[in-house]
């Protein structure tokens, strides 16, 4: 879509070092331009597994992901094995709703803005919670998780009001729903972590929710067009575009 005519988001979850559809992607992306992201749980590893080498961070990186939410095979209990993942990734590593108690640098960002096709975006991320605030695993690691729909009121609240807000939500399709229905300054949920693939956009809630199901297969690709009254986008087309096939 053109500057004047809209704004293009693709979307991918839970790749799961599924590989090869970089040249796909690229392809895409160049006859049809726009924003990429990744709403998590694209490593092999996971919040206790380690692994030095992860293969789908180059892939994605060489994708031109433009940023990606931290899922569960992101996170990880230890801080200097999620800073090392992250130092890995040349895309923006993002989430709102897991603080540090320790005062650590985060390695990550709670959200990051775009001026894109003549639209301003913001696009934040929220983790599905690994445990609650003020368990004894909080003195052990140093996390605290926040109320994922808490942190999107917050963030919603301090949001420009022409400023189209995208959440890449590492939270399920169930809790998709109850956060539309909670914060419905939302312009457009990507989601991920339940493995669900919507032909459509789940509207129930009055804020469009995307999830283009896990290993690659497809990439979900939503086109906003301008809402006149409030200046943000609002879903005019929407597609899921084959990429590796049937997982």
């Amino acid at each position: 879509m053109s500057a004047g005519g809209g704004l293009r988001i693709y979307h991918t979850s839970d790749l799961h070092d599924r590989r090869g559809f970089v040249p796909a992607l690229r392809a895409l992306r160049a006859y049809e331009p726009g924003l990429l992201f990744d709403s998590g749980d694209s490593l092999r590893g996971s919040q206790t597994v380690y692994r030095r080498r992860e293969p789908i961070i180059a892939e994605m990186d060489a994708a031109g992901y433009d940023a990606q939410g931290v899922g569960n095979r992101e996170f990880h209990y230890l801080f200097s094995l999620l800073a090392a993942r992250a130092r890995k990734m040349r895309h923006p590593l993002l989430c709102a709703n897991l603080s540090d108690l320790r005062g650590r640098a985060l390695p990550f960002r709670p959200y990051v803005d775009f001026a894109y096709g003549g639209f301003n975006v913001r696009v934040f991320a929220l983790l599905v919670v690994q445990y609650a605030a003020g368990s004894a695993w909080e003195r052990v690691f140093g996390w605290r998780f926040a109320d994922p729909l808490q942190t999107a009121r917050a963030i919603a609240a301090t949001t420009p009001p022409d400023t189209t807000l995208v959440v890449l939500s590492h939270l399920g399709l169930r809790v998709d729903r109850e956060l539309g229905g909670a914060v419905g300054r939302l312009d457009l949920i990507l989601g991920g972590h339940s493995h669900d693939t919507l032909p459509q956009p789940d509207t129930t809630t009055g804020v469009p929710i995307v999830h283009a199901g896990p290993y690659g297969a497809f990439v979900s690709r939503t086109e906003l067009e301008r809402d006149g009254a409030t200046g943000r986008g609002r879903v005019a087309r929407f597609a899921l575009v084959p990429l590796l096939g049937a997982a």
